[in-house]
């Protein structure tokens, strides 16, 4: 048991240091790390490589069209300046509101179809002309964006995370996920906004000519209505959302399995993928090839590093973890301290909330049963912790920092006092969160 338990922490401990202190590419420390866990084991040569290519082939059977799908959709947003008439819409809709929480909410909205990397670098702009427009500091709007946009990244699927998550823990309701990732997620961009509207009550605007010029450029640009730049997101929610309630009629009949049929996630995502195209003000044709052969190129890395740590997950699933675990008498105790734990530790040690996320979903599948998780509910719980867990923290190691810290002109140490803080508030509010709402459960 030692030796095995001991494997596991060199495989994470390589993990750790071959991504943030060797920088290399992540697909390579998993794979190595898969092989180098499996030697450890004592696993066969063929043996093991069967087991990596069934781990990496039944994550991208899994999830592979919903990420290419999701990323096609945002590129196609993005393309189109969607993005920012969806950001500008819910500002009119929700002028009332303090800015840094409508601005939070913006990035909830976008965050979901969009990766908050991307989605930061296409509402900075935007940002800083709302910062120009009301005279408002910038460093509480861009807290309130960065963390507006991470909370959905690690919560709410079609981002790759929670999706990956899900098909390593087995998870067959995705809506159910979608649903409680996304009641948390909005908790937490709230916490976000105030942390945000904290900020700018502590700090003063500051003019610069960088503004006047972008203050310009935004009334130059063609968008795209709310409404239209909405549906990619809505139609594909909306579908999902009734394929329990078609599973459920005690009927059967060749139209219902065709309903059936676009309630599926993939099927869903790829309708909103078509409400994306429709987006496209001249030339459809060039605009559909162009977003599709973008979305293709950012979604190729994400599906392989996310196949690489299926793989991984398999090589952990021979490792008789649930039997280790049952020897211990208050472990089923710790519940989902584990999965936060060990995400936490992770997001900040190596700095990718997605490999986080993967890491963490493949090394606490083998015990679900033993911490009470191995229910449904029990598995989107698993994941709500693990997900609030990979947010805690972003710093230097982490790509979304210096996005968030270059693109708003902030410096490092800055960066550090309100990005990173703003991330650590989120992760544990959430985890309590996530513990109050998973201890009610427990009681019902």
């Amino acid at each position: 048991m030692i030796l095995s338990l001991f494997s596991v922490f060199l495989a994470i401990l390589w993990i750790v240091f071959g991504t943030s202190y060797f920088k290399l590419n992540p697909f390579i420390v998993l794979f190595t790390a898969s092989f180098f866990l499996a030697f450890i084991l004592g696993l066969e040569p063929l043996e093991t490589l069967d087991l990596i290519q069934k781990g990496f082939g039944k994550i991208v059977q899994s999830i592979g069209l919903l990420i290419l799908f999701g990323t096609v959709i945002g590129v196609a947003l993005e393309s189109s300046y969607g993005t920012i008439a969806l950001a500008q819409g819910v500002l009119k809709y929700l002028n009332r509101l303090p800015l840094p929480y409508a601005i939070s909410f913006i990035g909830y909205l976008v965050s979901i179809p969009v990766f908050c990397d991307a989605a930061f670098v296409i509402l900075s702009q935007l940002n800083k002309t709302l910062s120009k427009q009301t005279k408002t500091p910038l460093v509480g709007l861009t807290v309130a964006l960065s963390t507006g946009l991470f909370a959905p990244h690690v919560l709410v699927p079609p981002t790759p995370g929670p999706l990956a998550a899900a098909a390593n823990l087995n998870l067959e309701n995705i809506i159910l996920l979608i649903a409680v990732g996304g009641s948390i997620a909005f908790v937490l961009i709230i916490v976000g906004g105030a942390y945000g509207n904290y900020l700018i009550k502590k700090n003063t605007y500051i003019t610069t000519k960088e503004l006047n010029q972008d203050l310009k450029s935004k009334k130059e640009l063609e968008l795209p209505s709310f409404i239209k730049s909405l549906l990619p997101i809505v139609v594909p929610i909306i579908l999902m959302c009734l394929g329990p309630l078609f599973k459920s009629l005690p009927i059967e009949s060749t139209l219902l399995n065709y309903l059936n049929l676009f309630t599926q996630p993939a099927i869903a995502l790829g309708i909103g993928m078509i409400f994306a195209f429709r987006l496209a003000k001249k030339e459809y044709k060039s605009f559909i090839n162009s977003s599709l052969k973008r979305g293709f190129e950012q979604a190729a890395p994400i599906l392989i590093i996310t196949g690489m740590g299926g793989a991984l997950g398999n090589i952990i699933q021979t490792i008789p973890l649930q039997d280790y675990a049952i020897e211990i008498s208050s472990f089923s105790n710790l519940g989902i301290f584990i999965p936060f734990i060990i995400a936490a530790l992770l997001k900040t040690a190596q700095g990718s909330s997605t490999v986080s996320i993967i890491t963490t979903s493949s090394i606490i599948f083998p015990l679900l049963p033993v911490l009470g998780l191995d229910s449904e509910m029990g598995k989107v719980w698993a994941i709500m912790a693990l997900g609030v867990g990979s947010m805690t923290v972003s710093h230097a190691n982490d790509s979304y920092f210096w996005i968030v810290s270059q693109m708003s002109g902030m410096d490092v140490k800055t960066a550090y006092r309100t990005h990173t803080v703003g991330t650590m508030l989120q992760g544990i509010v959430g985890f309590l969160v996530v513990l109050i709402s998973y201890s009610v459960w427990k009681i019902l």
